[in-house]
């Protein structure tokens, strides 16, 4: 897979990420189960698949993917490659929005953040997109910048048994405002190896929100590492949202790195017939006087299996610190699993922090009520899930956002409402 990559005209910093990276790699392998952070993503059947490296791929869509019939900030990533053809990106102020490969020659700038966000060196996967990644996305808000449109990034996979590595990287510096829409999904049903890394850096006084939405084909395998580093006075709302993938797994970090910072790291997850969905969350709050509020909603149907490893971290010199964790997970089988595992960590004495974890099933008396006054069973099932869901979509700001991942709540739960 290493041969993918041309570093003959790489700048020198890259080659030493990409040197780097594949030796990280090559020391820890695959994780098995007797590794403690990976105890229940079993990941053996990787090993059956000869897999190749990512080449581009058709664009063409079986459903359209994105969220607007008619938006004016999109990028398209077809098998880790910027697609111009299908990316629409237009002169906005305060917005540089294009592909990676070329920003690494044209902006010194990236440099500075790529790889210096990401830890790679207890993660083989993201070590191995330091390695081998070709393409992606770098986006970069200028100082006191204001973006009222969303901004999507839809990554697409096309093809068969193919590694795909796309690196993202999100830049925003002082005073600057965005909302994103990050999509991963599938060209028809096809089993590949996605591994992405996205890297964001939020200076002072930015405001970030950010959708993550992982929609792929249930055949593929999904294995991610989304981390963020936060200046004073920031604030970043992030939103994880967990559909597809027959294995999925992503680590989310984000690090606390000042003062009176506000950051948000929720999400939804349904896993229906026999996925394995694993989120592993981690808030490093290193500085005083900042806030961190995390909720993550879990649904399982079928066989299904759901892993949740949420982390908070508050360091000795992090007094002040307010830090909240809720993990709830509904159960729609007997044969469905969830294992939850919430740690906090605190090392300061003025602080406010807790955590907590539930597992149930439909509240019969809720589904009675709502039966008894003529509504069928899966209607009222629907209303009670998306009720369960609804505290982390209806914290999103975007309506047109909360509303497609709404309906597509619903699909996949195999619940139609119609219009």
């Amino acid at each position: 897979m290493l041969d993918a990559v041309n570093r003959d005209q790489e700048p020198t910093w890259l080659v030493s990420l990409r040197d780097r990276g594949a030796k990280i790699h090559g020391e820890l392998g695959v994780p098995t189960t007797r590794n403690e952070e990976w105890k229940y993503t079993p990941l053996r059947s990787l090993a059956s698949v000869n897999w190749n490296p990512g080449e581009p791929g058709p664009a063409v869509f079986e459903t359209d993917p994105t969220f607007y019939a008619e938006t004016t900030i999109r990028v398209v990533i077809v098998n880790g490659r910027f697609d111009r053809n299908l990316s629409q990106v237009p002169v906005t102020p305060g917005l540089t929005l294009m592909s990676l490969r070329d920003a690494i020659y044209e902006k010194p700038e990236v440099g500075d953040h790529l790889g210096s966000i990401a830890k790679i060196d207890d993660h083989t996967f993201a070590a191995l997109n330091s390695a081998v990644f070709v393409d992606g996305v770098y986006l970069h808000l200028k100082a006191g910048a204001a973006v009222e449109p969303v901004i999507e990034i839809v990554h697409v996979t096309s093809g068969q048994d193919l590694v795909i590595a796309p690196r993202i990287l999100i830049v925003a510096e002082e005073n600057s405002t965005a909302k994103i829409v990050e999509q991963y999904c599938s060209n028809g049903s096809s089993t590949n190896l996605t591994i992405p890394v996205t890297e964001v850096f939020v200076a002072k006084h930015a405001n970030i929100e950010h959708v993550r939405l992982q929609d792929e084909s249930l055949e593929s395998y999904h294995i991610a590492l989304w981390e963020t580093k936060q200046a004073g006075e920031s604030e970043y709302r992030s939103y994880n949202v967990a559909f597809g993938g027959g294995l999925a797994r992503l680590d989310q970090n984000i690090d606390l790195n000042g003062e009176h910072i506000t950051a948000r790291l929720d999400g939804v997850v349904v896993a229906r017939g026999e996925q394995v969905i694993d989120n592993h969350t981690k808030l490093d709050h290193a500085l005083p006087n900042c806030n961190s509020f995390e909720i993550y909603k879990q649904i399982i149907d079928d066989k299904a299996t759901v892993v949740f490893n949420g982390k908070i971290f508050v360091h000795q010199d992090a007094q002040k610190t307010d830090a909240k964790q809720t993990n709830q997970a509904l159960l729609l089988s007997r044969d469905a699993t969830i294992n939850s595992k919430p740690q906090l960590e605190i090392f300061a004495d003025d602080v406010k922090c807790t955590h907590g974890a539930t597992v149930g099933q439909i509240e019969e008396t809720f589904r009675f009520y709502m039966r008894s006054r003529g509504i069928p069973k899966a209607t009222a099932d629907a209303i009670l899930v998306y009720a369960f869901a609804a505290e982390v979509l209806e914290l999103m700001s975007d309506e047109v956002v909360r509303e497609r991942l709404e309906r597509r709540l619903y699909t996949k739960l195999g619940i139609d409402f119609g219009e």
